[in-house]
């Protein structure tokens, strides 16, 4: 980012991830927390938190480029379509028990985009095919200079109360006792 002041925090990191963190501080201040590794922001603009990470991946769709920065939403997947969100991109990440969808790429405008092509996957408004080559077509147009409506904010509203999914309770306290009681006699 020639010409730009780079914060104190990031200024040891590699050129991939630094940069990247800068456009969060950028856009968002400084964060809330800073390891030597990581930066956090909770609850910036539309995001339950923001991972600012020295440490980047290698990613080649749509094209080749650096993730490095992770916005997370509350959000409840699904279990039955978490194979089809992973075959879209890698980069989307679930997490069922937390009710946390996330998407780490390189700037918060890819994961604007990821994020809402995850929401259309899950709601059946796109396949993955439709996804991908969506996410394609927009990427490049990000490029051209021309309209991604995709990547200027969410398109739905995340879970306000977050979505957590507990699983279902198969050991009853009774069959956890009997575990113990044998674990005991086994000792």
């Amino acid at each position: 980012m020639p010409g730009q002041k780079i914060s104190k925090h990031v200024e040891n990191w590699p050129n991939e991830s630094r940069d990247a963190a800068q456009l969060v501080i950028n856009q968002y201040g400084e964060p809330d927390e800073v390891t030597a590794s990581q930066l956090i922001w909770h609850k910036p603009g539309p995001w339950k938190r923001i991972v600012a990470s020295k440490t980047f991946y290698e990613h080649n769709f749509p094209a080749p480029h650096n993730d490095s920065v992770e916005s997370v939403i509350d959000y409840r997947v699904p279990p039955q379509k978490f194979s089809e969100l992973a075959e879209f991109d890698g980069s989307v990440i679930v997490e069922r028990t937390a009710g946390e969808v996330s998407a780490r790429c390189h700037d918060e405008q890819a994961n604007f985009l990821a994020l809402n092509l995850m929401h259309d996957i899950v709601t059946g408004a796109k396949n993955v095919e439709q996804a991908r080559s969506y996410y394609a077509k927009e990427f490049a147009n990000y490029r051209r200079k021309k309209p991604t409506p995709y990547m200027e904010k969410l398109r739905f509203t995340p879970a306000e109360r977050g979505g957590a999914d507990l699983d279902v309770r198969v050991l009853t306290d009774e069959d956890l006792a009997e575990a113990k009681r044998e674990g005991e006699q086994r000792g």
